[in-house]
Order: C-alpha cells, then sequence, then structure tokens
C-alpha cells in the first residue's frame, strides 16, 4: 500500500484533507497531511514558499518516510515541486491536484491571467498586515461551484488568512524540471477557478505528466472527499 503526504492549498491548512485522510486509510494506505509553516492558526506573514517547503521536508525525513506520493493541491503543487528537489530520492510520484506552478524565476502572481491579477492587485493594495483572504462569494461561486451553498458556507470557516508572499515570491524550478520524478495532474473538469482553463495553461507547466481527470470543482477535499480519495489513489498508479 502506499504512503501519501497531503500538501494543502492557500488558505487552508493540513485539517482540510481530514475526511480523504480517513478514505485512504480506510483504503488501507498511510496519510499524513501536514500544515505548512506560517500558515493556518499560526500564519506567519514572513514565511515565504522556501520555508514551506522546507517544513514538509522536515516532516518527511523526521517520520523516515520513503516511496511517497507527494500530493500538492492548488498553490500547494509549487511547495511540492521544491520538496522535490530536496529529497527526490524519497518521493515515488507527484501528484498535482488542480496544480499552481509558476514559470521558473516567476512567482504565481506572474502566471496568473489577467482576470486573476486584477483580484490579486486590489488585495495586495488593501491588505494591512502582509495577508490576504478570499471573499465568500469568490469562495461560493467560484472555489466550490460544484457544491451547494450551505457546504459552501461551512467550508468558509474552516479558511485562514495567507501570507501574500505565497504568490509573490519568485520561484528557481530549473532543478525541479531535471528531475525524472513520474507526476500525474488530476483536475475536476468543472474547476472554474482558472480563466481559459487549466489544461493546458497551467498542466504544461510540470513537464511530461499523465492526466487524470474527474467530476467536481477545485475544492474536492470538501464537496467529495471520498470521490477525491479514490482518485489520488488512481492518479498514484505508476
Amino acid at each position: 500500500m502506499g504512503t501519501y503526504v497531503l500538501i494543502h492549498g492557500g488558505f487552508h491548512d493540513g485539517s482540510a484533507w481530514n475526511t480523504v485522510v480517513a478514505r485512504l486509510e480506510k483504503r488501507g494506505h498511510t496519510a499524513l497531511a501536514p500544515t505548512l509553516t506560517g500558515r493556518g492558526k499560526n500564519v506567519d506573514p514572513t514565511v515565504g514558499l522556501d520555508q514551506c517547503s522546507q517544513s514538509v521536508v522536515e516532516h518527511i525525513l523526521t517520520r523516515d518516510l520513503t516511496a511517497v506520493v507527494l500530493v500538492g493541491h492548488s498553490v500547494g503543487a509549487t511547495v511540492i515541486c521544491k520538496v522535490a528537489e530536496a529529497i527526490p530520492e524519497r518521493i515515488r510520484r507527484l501528484v498535482f491536484y488542480a496544480g499552481v506552478v509558476p514559470r521558473d524565476g516567476e512567482s504565481i502572481y506572474d502566471g496568473y491571467p489577467p482576470a486573476l491579477r486584477l483580484i490579486a492587485d486590489q488585495q495586495f493594495a488593501d491588505s494591512s498586515d502582509g495577508t490576504i483572504t478570499v471573499p465568500f462569494e469568490i469562495w461560493r461561486d467560484s472555489f466550490m461551484s460544484d457544491a451547494a451553498p450551505d457546504l459552501a458556507s461551512w467550508a468558509y470557516q474552516y479558511l485562514w488568512p495567507e501570507p501574500c508572499r505565497t504568490f509573490q515570491d519568485r520561484v528557481d524550478l530549473r532543478k525541479f524540471h531535471a528531475l525524472q520524478t513520474p507526476r500525474t495532474f488530476l483536475l475536476g473538469a468543472d474547476d472554474c477557478t482558472m480563466p481559459g482553463g487549466w489544461h493546458p495553461q497551467m498542466t504544461g507547466r510540470v513537464g511530461q505528466f499523465r492526466l487524470v481527470q474527474m467530476p467536481g470543482g477545485h475544492e474536492l477535499m470538501f464537496s467529495n472527499p471520498h470521490g477525491l480519495a479514490d482518485n489520488l489513489i488512481d492518479a498514484a498508479e505508476d
């Protein structure tokens, strides 16, 4: 059976994966979902992506995990790229679930289409503490477009402010692109958070990959966690 390390996206913490973890464990796998350093209830706007990535490296090394299926959701996909650079010998496969990955030398923000950049520009300008939040209307209508309004409202209470640095830090991915680590891109077919679509706009940034698609949107850990877990197992197959 497999060992899964699940990395949350922006505005989340590790608890977003709780039901997915339980499903993976029920199917006989080991699953861990750490909260990135400086994120969640301990949000720290000075903590950048390099420190987030290092916290995952330490999580894997201190538990002596090997043959890891490393899953990154949304901007967590950028984190798993850097983790794979640091400890490629411990990673069996990378799975990018709705993964947001910048081009080499750019920030996540740099790679956004114009519509998303306009939203981000306003949020950065309005921020007084170096963090931003997801407006509920965007969460309901875009992030959880496949969910009933009451489920979107319930899930919204589990979000946290996210440091602006997550989106502004430039990322060197030269080592990542030289890796031979197998990778899969998992997409919700109804995910409308990326104007212009995910494939090939975002999928094309991770090198050679296998594409797995399932019904649903950007936050399947809330709207269909069992289905997400089952598709992660499929995505991890060699």
